[in-house]
């Protein structure tokens, strides 16, 4: 199988968080056969493959495997129909919304490269197949397993996140580059009723739609314009019936900021606010926030980004490797770097038709264009095969041989 039919095979069967069994059995036997050294079940799913090619440095190149609870609807022959039951005991759709199945598939694909030519590397690379990057407890999970115990500490974290950049290009921004996420539950309790008699209620469903439309003024009305802050209720749930009041609802939401003062204070705006319309409302019962998720903001180093930077556009040509600015997305691989204490480089891969970027002649152009595409976690996300995996599999490669060089 090559590696475009591999990608379209992981496509069509993605796999929830902590349940990606399928993908882990696939790249473990892929690693195998290339005569990796290969451990599965690290950190649950994780997968890790370690190739010794003399000595050098040692270089961690990372893929995270997990889907999300999305239907698609990009119509490809190849798209998703999968569905399973969620942590919750939900029946839900699956998709590689995020592009998780291209960061697997270029992976796979360096892991051919090094194994392929060794005469053009020295060193020793791991590769880690991480699981559960959506609910940002892989990365931990994988560390607190004996990752660096067992498998020895990096001297470079290295990694790449597909985006709706033309593909062809590579993203790179130094220093602080992705944001911190919190993922907050919250459960607001009321006392139900007959649907015909509001008045012997407290109505959760109210009250749930009152904070969400309060929590819509943190952001815009308690968080400087110097200051960097998202919020969004991602899913608010109540009830099973019209003419039933539930006896509570639930609202969860999903916090990113880049300064840990500005998360402190978003995080107490969002803790008075349930609180308070819970008392205005005559909740029975206070209302409970549960922090579910929560990792830091993806820092790279600076002087390891530039040296990969420059090394990326050595091998892919001028003006292929561009700044994005920070984004207000989120990831857990800097776990990895700062366990192993190891500078972090971290970049976005183009996934996007270059075709729709055409005349496009600066910077914001290109942001404009790609901010009409569909993002990552939509259910049209869908990157083009070629030339992101190529791009993909190159990017990597080139930065481990960077920073393993052959003596």
């Amino acid at each position: 199988m090559d590696l475009a039919d591999f990608y379209r095979d992981l496509h069509q069967h993605p796999e929830l968080s902590e349940a990606e069994t399928r993908t882990a059995g696939l790249v473990a036997e892929r690693l195998t056969a290339l005569g990796y050294e290969t451990t599965p079940g690290v950190g649950g799913t994780g997968v890790v493959g370690v190739l010794r090619n003399g000595d050098g440095p040692t270089a961690l190149l990372r893929a995270d495997m997990d889907a999300l609870p999305v239907a698609e609807e990009t119509g490809l022959p190849y798209a998703s129909t999968a569905r399973t039951t969620d942590a919750e005991g939900q029946e839900v759709p699956v998709m590689h919304a995020c592009g998780h199945d291209v960061h697997v598939a270029c992976l796979v694909g360096a892991a051919e490269a090094l194994a392929a030519d060794t005469a053009a590397w020295c060193g020793t690379a791991m590769l880690v197949f991480q699981p559960a990057e959506e609910v940002g407890t892989g990365a931990q999970a994988m560390v607190a397993d004996g990752l660096f115990e067992q498998f020895g500490r990096p001297d470079v974290v290295l990694g790449q996140h597909v985006a709706p950049l033309p593909a062809g290009l590579i993203g790179l921004h130094p220093g602080v580059a992705f944001s911190a996420a919190d993922g907050i539950r919250v459960t607001l309790f009321g006392r139900g009723a007959h649907g015909s008699r509001p008045e012997t209620s407290v109505d959760p469903v109210v009250m749930a739609a009152a904070t969400v439309l309060r929590l819509q003024g943190v952001v815009s009305r308690e968080i400087a314009a110097k200051d960097t802050a998202v919020l969004t209720v991602g899913a608010m749930r109540a009830g099973v019936k019209s003419n039933i009041i539930p006896a509570d609802a639930e609202l969860l939401l999903s916090l990113r900021t880049f300064d840990p003062a500005v998360r402190e204070a978003a995080l107490a705006a969002i803790r008075r606010i349930v609180a308070a319309e819970a008392a205005a409302s005559g909740a029975p019962k206070e209302p409970e926030i549960v922090l579910e998720e929560s990792f830091p903001a993806l820092v790279n180093d600076a002087a390891a980004s530039e040296r990969t930077r420059a090394a990326l556009e050595r091998a892919l040509g001028a003006g292929r490797v561009v700044d994005p600015g920070v984004v207000t997305g989120s990831e857990d691989v800097g776990i990895f770097a700062t366990a192993a204490g190891a500078p972090l480089v971290y970049w976005l891969l183009g996934g996007a038709d270059p075709a729709l970027f055409a005349g496009a002649g600066s910077a914001s152009e290109l942001e404009r264009i790609a901010g009409g595409l569909p993002s990552n976690h939509s259910p049209f996300f869908a990157p083009v095969i070629e030339p992101t995996l190529p791009m993909g599999v190159t990017a990597l490669v080139t930065a481990a041989r960077e920073w393993m060089p052959a003596t």
